[in-house]
């Protein structure tokens, strides 16, 4: 059983949500990616999705553009990611870590390049935002060789066909993208998502992670209520970016905000 499996079995066992926090790897220093990822965990973060910067990120609003250049800036690399996932597993060897980027540095390392050394540096899964199933038949073995789930998005506007096969093409849990439009958007509205996450339950065995709008403790709760488990980045990094000169502050701002989410999903 794959450490993501078990994190979500866990979690059913105990009537709990997972809260899965983002951030952009490199972002604002390769020096406050590992730290941070470990003080998310004590504040209650149950998976983590870490960004690999990408030159031109475009399923990502301004928040994560911005935190892509910044990253880049200090001349983080996909290899540089790698290392962070294997020095943060010098002390925690159970905390899932999903990879979420974009193809193209994927198809730049090579794909069983790229899976051998994920898989050495500790990684659980890959989300690659550009990558559709049904152009996958080439990436799905050789990540699964590798033990690393590959993870797809399902949107609003997903067909019921579509949302089947994106079922049986991924592992680990399902994205589901509760806005249309890119990271950062503004509005959610719950029974919407409730629904939608409705219909993809009946069409896909995966658990089920909902992103896109969940900015603060009220709406972590109200979307835990009706997902597996919620996803919040834009509202992260924002805090990266106005303390990105203290690391401290980044650490204690972010564990803040996931502190009070874990509290309200788990009331």
């Amino acid at each position: 059983m794959s450490r993501i499996e078990s994190c979500f079995a866990r979690l059913s066992e105990n009537n709990r949500k997972a809260l899965i926090p983002y951030v952009t790897a490199g972002d604002s220093s390769k020096d406050v990616t590992v730290p941070l990822m470990h003080a998310m965990v004590e504040a209650g973060a149950d998976i983590i999705e870490l960004g690999v910067p990408f030159s031109d990120p475009m399923a990502d609003g301004p928040v994560i553009q911005l935190a892509c250049e910044r990253a880049l800036a200090h001349g983080t690399s996909t290899r540089d990611v790698l290392a962070m996932v294997k020095q943060f597993r010098e002390t925690n060897n159970d905390t899932p870590v999903v990879l979420m980027g974009y193809l193209n540095p994927v198809e730049v390392m090579g794909y069983e390049t790229f899976a051998k050394a994920a898989a050495e540096a500790g990684v659980d899964g890959v989300l690659l935002v550009d990558l559709p199933p049904e152009e996958a038949l080439e990436v799905k073995p050789v990540m699964a060789a590798a033990g690393l789930d590959l993870i797809f998005l399902v949107a609003p506007t997903t067909s019921d066909e579509r949302i089947k096969l994106i079922g049986e093409a991924g592992s680990g849990y399902l994205y589901y993208v509760s806005l249309k439009g890119v990271t950062g958007s503004a509005t959610l509205n719950v029974e919407e998502v409730a629904g939608r996450v409705e219909t993809i339950r009946n069409l896909a065995k995966l658990p089920i992670g909902v992103g896109f709008g969940i900015k603060d403790a009220e709406s972590a709760q109200a979307v835990s209520r009706v997902a597996d488990g919620v996803v919040v980045g834009s509202a992260l990094v924002n805090q990266v970016k106005e303390h990105q000169n203290d690391p401290a502050a980044i650490n204690q701002a972010i564990s803040d905000i996931l502190s009070a989410m874990r509290t309200a999903m788990d009331t």
